[in-house]
């Protein structure tokens, strides 16, 4: 699919933010550890939910994804060496398998995860932290690794990296160890406090959910039947949050998850971005606490001071890139500094074919200038999702008639995306 992009609109109107795509991927894979029907609530219709629900058809599981809810019904027998290995090539979150299927089998292997293409990212939290509980990962042949968990003992982790996915996966692994797992350093972001969640509801206590210290006390069993709410997604509130600012919009963007975007907002405030956020309230899910966020048209200066992600609760590293469409209309220059991955912020620079004035420092700093009327381009996506959005917002905000291909990536991660923006006043046509 090509998005046919008629940019240089001013947008109105609000949208409502989905729910989280990082949050659902990691709620399939723990269903796994569950003998009972395990119901995720709300799952957006995107690429990489499918991809995952296709690898566990692929082994065995029951899953059924009916008005917006998935049911995963474990079956009483897996069978990993059937899983797809196309399917599972193409995401990252395959890697989330390694736990629930450990509780499961003493070996068995499974790809090396796919997704996007971020330069090197490597295993090392997984194996490091599953191997202090005694479940150990080696790299085989043919595109495969091994998991060998024979001597699985409950004990304390000190995370290698404060890693999203390697804390899930440290997380699923204690769920089912019986005994006390210190988990230190550990991710406190939002998908990581979802699958805690879901854990206490399978009846595994833990202690310091939201910060970097958690608590398990694994159980031997579980076989409940449990109904899940993930929380919204911060990563599309901030895509919107930086659609209208780029665009000079007024837009509201309804169901944001403050506490994992009061930092961008705040940053954006810093920018001149002119916003106000209404009351706040809970989620369905009893903890997220929400609020609707209004972007008002805005005469934008670059920051004070470089822009850069942290572990929650810092920016978010995934809301990152979206200050880079931002500071092309920023009077001055920013600094954006992606310190955590080798590529992404390579792919920035495609915004230079869209008119902005950018300069890329080394493979994780870019300066931009601005502000710079952009002008349409015919451009391929980045392989990798946030990259591909960014180009998107760029093209609305870019005079004339604009041709984005190939955008697999951002449907990976966005439902219904062209349609929602033409409910705002956008011209984006999906053609083939």
């Amino acid at each position: 699919m090509n998005y046919k992009v008629i940019g240089g609109k001013k947008l109105s109107g609000s949208v409502t933010t989905n729910i989280s795509k990082n949050a659902t991927v990691a709620l399939l894979a723990a269903s796994l550890l569950n003998k009972g029907t395990t119901t995720i609530k709300h799952v957006p219709k995107i690429e990489e939910a499918s991809r995952i629900i296709e690898v566990l058809k692929s082994i065995g599981a029951e899953v059924e994804w009916t008005n917006g809810d998935v049911v995963v019904r474990p079956p009483k027998k897996l069978s990993p060496e059937k899983m797809d290995r196309v399917v599972a090539g193409k995401t990252r979150a395959t890697v989330l398998f390694t736990a629930p299927l450990a509780h499961l089998f003493e070996s068995f292997e499974l790809p090396l995860p796919g997704g996007c293409n971020l330069g090197g990212r490597t295993m090392m939290p997984h194996i490091q932290a599953l191997g202090a509980l005694g479940i150990s990962i080696l790299k085989g042949s043919d595109g495969m690794y091994l998991v060998s968990s024979k001597e699985k003992s409950s004990g304390e982790v000190a995370m290698y990296e404060s890693s999203d996915t390697g804390t899930e996966s440290v997380l699923m692994a204690a769920a089912k160890i019986p005994g006390k797992t210190i988990i230190k350093y550990a991710s406190a972001n939002y998908m990581v406090q979802d699958l805690c969640v879901f854990l206490e509801q399978c009846g595994v206590k833990i202690e310091g959910i939201g910060t970097s210290t958690l608590v398990v006390y694994g159980v031997d069993d579980i076989d409940r039947d449990v109904v899940i709410y993930p929380s919204e997604d911060p990563i599309e509130s901030m895509f919107f949050i930086s659609l209208a600012a780029t665009t000079g919009s007024e837009l509201t963007i309804c169901r944001c998850p403050m506490d994992f975007l009061e930092l961008e907002l705040v940053t954006l405030g810093q920018m001149s971005q002119k916003y106000e956020y209404g009351p706040k309230y809970t989620a369905e899910n009893g903890r997220t606490v929400l609020a609707d966020v209004t972007m008002f048209p805005s005469k934008l200066t670059a920051p004070p001071e470089k822009i850069a992600p942290r572990p929650y609760p810092g920016i978010n590293i995934d809301n990152l890139p979206f200050f880079v469409p931002v500071a092309t209309q920023a009077e001055g220059r920013t600094l954006i500094h992606d310190w955590v991955y080798e590529n992404r912020a390579i792919y920035y620079m495609e915004m230079k074919k869209l008119g902005a004035n950018m300069l890329l420092a080394d493979p994780h700093r870019v300066f931009i200038d601005g502000p710079t009327p952009l002008h349409a381009a015919d451009i391929e996506a980045p392989p990798a999702l946030r990259p591909a959005t960014i180009i998107l917002i760029g093209m609305m905000a870019a005079e004339g008639e604009s041709m984005l291909r190939e955008v697999y990536p951002i449907n990976r991660g966005y439902e219904r995306l062209h349609e929602r923006l033409t409910e705002l006043g956008a011209s984006v046509e999906a053609v083939e």
